[in-house]
């Protein structure tokens, strides 16, 4: 999707979105995303809550979705809110992203249509890497509620 025909670009409101800190083994699992906004940073797989579905299955979809990997969702780690402006001061994106903790059920991890790559790291590895803003603390928060 082109930033020209991104639909959450320039929102009326503020957009609900849902990602997965999934861990199996002591590591969780990161995507890298493959598609602005953020294209090239690593995060957490995640993405819009539909219509009829709560947060938490929006979390467990997405990451299904983007990883085939299947995890119980097992606590809210923290909110993520994104806002961007433009050069002008005007909201380009605005989100609100429930960011949850789980255990990985079954699944081997394959980067899908959003991911350029996927990986098992660990927790203490996210500070080093090039991630969206708060990825290192909103891990720990994670591995702290998904041991």
């Amino acid at each position: 999707m082109s930033e020209a025909t991104d639909d959450r670009l320039r929102p009326a409101r503020p957009l609900l979105a849902a990602s997965l800190a999934c861990f199996r083994d002591g590591a969780v699992l990161l995507a890298r995303r493959g598609r602005a906004p953020s294209q090239g940073l690593w995060s957490l797989p995640g993405g819009l809550v539909e219509l009829g579905e709560t947060a938490r299955e929006a979390a467990a979809r997405e990451l299904l979705e983007e990883t085939g990997v299947r995890a119980e969702v097992v606590g809210l780690a923290d909110l993520v809110e994104v806002v961007r402006r433009d050069e002008t001061g005007a909201v380009e994106r605005h989100m609100a992203v429930l960011a949850y903790a789980g255990r990985w059920v079954s699944g081997e991890p394959v980067a899908g249509e959003e991911a350029t790559e996927v990986a098992w790291l660990a927790p203490e590895q996210v500070a080093g890497l090039e991630a969206t803003a708060g990825l290192a603390e909103v891990v720990r928060r994670a591995a702290e509620i998904a041991a």
